[in-house]
């Protein structure tokens, strides 16, 4: 194997071209796909409605009190920029309802407004960076007893149900200052412990509100709105209410994107297997990327077989610009930053690696029944020289390769989050 960079590149190049394989399309297509980094990573999922805020039920966990995490707006942002620094290609930013800039002042859910979030639309347009946007339905008192949006109390119902209306409105303005839509998510931790007796009931609420919330019209250039699936949370293992089946139903009938977030099914589920058939019935779809573990504990994200099978179906679907990838984890036990990083990269590797994968042969020795050349082959490309490849797109996109990425993260954390001293 040749020692410099470019030769090396060439040598690559080389291997594939033998598998019929065009790296330099793989890579052109890479960079054209965003993922959307989640802020919530950057301080545990606690937000900025007090200055000592924490994550607080909802079905959610986050565990680890590691140095450094951030403590406001301006140092969540600047940790956001080394993350775009660290990650090749064009992203947006995913930012939930409790990250607004609210003053030191009490603002309920209820009462939130887009001049909450001025300092991160102006962030996103002087930096390019695309906003997203979800309510914040769990850690209040008004979700204390598990319900928000299916309560059977109606005074706590109209409470969410304003949030996701304002939430929307938050959204479209979003949309209006970076120019393109701004996709508004909705997720809730509704559900029970154990076996309930009135599933319907609750059920039937949950589609009432929807209906009430989604009543508000927005164009599709300002907001393209999702819903979330789930099959079980922590404190809702019996039933949740928003599940798999339900959102199904309501997205396809109201057009609105379905939701699938690889912690929240089964585990020996997998979500690369749902995503042809989503696509056969809906124009879009939104994933959430995380790694669970025996449950919906969001850790980091890897290159393991769950990535690798989701990136290759996201490939292989022929939809790609019609999958929105979002990322969706927290880890407080190690560096934060490096847990971004690492996780937006792992995703990206999946996507080169599909995208490097010789489909027309594959395909061929499918069609003709030739299980054992399918089988060879895809065994084959685990050992092509796939790294290689993947710093060359680092290098062509002005991001450090894997080597300097560690170094820059462990500087990061020397110069900035050490000085930190974190709340509680």
């Amino acid at each position: 194997m040749p020692n410099n960079s470019e030769q090396v590149y060439r040598w690559a190049r080389e291997q594939y071209a033998a598998l019929g394989v065009d790296t330099e399309k793989a890579l052109e297509i890479l960079k054209t796909i965003p993922l959307s980094v989640h802020c919530w990573q950057g301080d545990d999922v606690g937000g900025f409605e007090t200055p000592d805020a924490v994550l607080s039920g909802g079905g959610i966990q986050v565990t680890g009190n590691y140095p450094g995490k951030a403590r406001s707006p301006e140092e969540l942002r600047k940790d956001l920029d080394e993350v775009y620094r660290l990650v090749p290609g064009n992203h947006r930013l995913n930012l939930h309802a409790i990250y607004g800039e609210f003053g030191g002042k009490k603002v309920d859910r209820d009462q939130i407004e887009a001049d909450h979030f001025r300092g991160w639309m102006d962030w996103s347009r002087e930096n390019r960076i695309p906003l997203d946007f979800n309510g914040t339905f769990f850690s209040h008192p008004r979700a204390a007893d598990g319900f928000t949006l299916s309560s059977k109390d109606r005074g706590i119902r109209d409470f969410w149900i304003e949030h996701a209306k304002r939430a929307r409105a938050i959204a479209s303005e979003f949309g209006k200052n970076q120019g393109k839509a701004s996709i508004e998510n909705v997720w809730i931790p509704d559900g029970h412990k154990d076996l309930p007796v009135d599933r319907m009931g609750h059920r039937a609420l949950l589609k009432e509100s929807l209906d009430e919330i989604f009543s508000v019209f927005y164009p599709d250039s300002e907001v393209k709105d999702a819903v979330e699936t789930k099959l079980f949370g922590i404190g809702s293992e019996a039933y949740v209410v928003g599940s798999h089946e339900f959102y199904m139903g309501y997205a396809l009938k109201n057009n609105k994107m379905v939701c699938l977030d690889m912690g929240h099914f089964h585990p020996t589920e997998l979500i690369a297997d749902k995503i042809s058939s989503v696509l056969l019935f809906f124009d879009e779809m939104l994933l959430h990327v995380s790694r669970p573990m025996r449950w919906d504990s969001d850790h980091t994200v890897i290159l393991n077989d769950d990535i690798t099978a989701l990136t290759q179906e996201i490939i292989r679907s022929g939809r790609v610009e019609d999958i929105h990838i979002g990322l969706d984890f927290f880890d407080g036990t190690i560096n934060r930053l490096g847990a971004w990083t690492t996780g937006a990269r792992a995703v990206q590797k999946g996507l080169l690696a599909a995208l490097l994968d010789p489909r027309e042969t594959l395909v061929r020795f499918e069609a003709e029944g030739n299980f054992y050349g399918r089988l060879a082959l895809q065994e084959r490309l685990k050992t092509m020289p796939l790294g290689v490849v993947w710093e060359h797109f680092c290098a062509l996109n002005d991001a450090p390769g894997e080597e300097e990425v560690f170094s820059r993260v462990v500087e990061y954390e020397k110069k900035i989050l050490s000085g930190r001293h974190n709340h509680g």
